[in-house]
């Protein structure tokens, strides 16, 4: 991010209707539909790593909130075309994540990061990560030589990944997490104070009983609904890949200024 301005509120929310991160996203509606559906009817790869049950069943339920929590069109009849995401909810979103950021430096914390889409947030959690370890918290080594879905579990840039074939993979999966955690359990090390991640990886550490913050994007309701239902601390709603990693690096600045983790703040 380099000495990269940190934007104001509006500012923000401009850029991020701009880079498509948020406002009209590439992801279209009848994708999130089918999403939706998918999870109502109970396949587990839509649940992110959390527990469900019985009580999301019904499309129209999830479809609201999303609506609420992500600003999709909360229309059920407007099944095909463009879907929104709400720039203001996203950087609401991102001042809750700072508060608890903020928690975490104050205390000293033992945080684990993590990634199921390194080809758009691996910075992201680099970023916050240093910045995190610059305030005196702990950033979570993972055991060598875990493995979780014909893949290697291992850690760049303080961030957990999957790696298959010397390819970042990008998964939903809630395994890569379950490796971690039972790794650490099994060398007898605690376990993380706070996770920040995205995908399986949010929903699995937060179904475990950790704090838990991360990234979704408007056709991976699983986690929207975590938070609504207190599994999950915090779910920024925003596009997950958008065309350039660098479009993030506003959205950075701001989330790590309002933590108090800059130190201009």
């Amino acid at each position: 991010m380099g000495t990269m301005s940190i934007p104001s509120r509006p500012a923000l929310v401009e850029h991020l209707v701009r880079t498509r991160i948020a406002g009209d996203v590439a992801t279209p509606r009848e994708n999130n539909l089918s999403h939706y559906r998918k999870l109502a009817n109970g396949d587990r790869h839509y649940w992110l790593g959390l527990e469900l049950g019985d009580r999301w069943t019904d499309e129209q339920d999830v479809l609201a909130v999303m609506a609420e929590r992500c600003g999709v069109i909360d229309d059920p009849q407007f099944r095909h075309g463009q879907d929104t995401i709400d720039p203001e909810l996203t950087v609401d979103a991102l001042e809750r994540m700072a508060a608890r950021l903020r928690k975490a430096a104050a205390g000293k914390e033992r945080v684990l990061f993590a990634t199921g889409h390194p080809g758009g947030l691996l910075d992201v959690h680099r970023a916050t990560a240093a910045a995190l370890r610059s305030a005196g918290c702990e950033i979570v080594v993972i055991p060598e030589g875990l493995t979780a879905d014909e893949g290697m579990v291992f850690q760049f840039a303080d961030v957990a990944m999957l790696e298959r074939g010397a390819t970042l993979w990008h998964t939903h999966s809630p395994e890569p997490m379950n490796a971690i955690l039972d790794g650490l359990e099994r060398d007898g090390r605690p376990q993380p104070d706070l996770v920040v991640a995205d995908h399986g990886w949010a929903g699995r550490a937060g179904q475990r009983g950790l704090d838990s913050v991360g990234y979704a994007d408007c056709n991976d309701p699983a986690l929207f609904i975590g938070e609504a239902e207190g599994t999950v601390q915090v779910t920024v709603p925003l596009d997950d890949h958008v065309t350039s990693p660098r479009h993030y690096d506003p959205m950075t600045a701001y989330l790590l200024d309002a933590a108090g983790l800059t130190p201009e703040s």
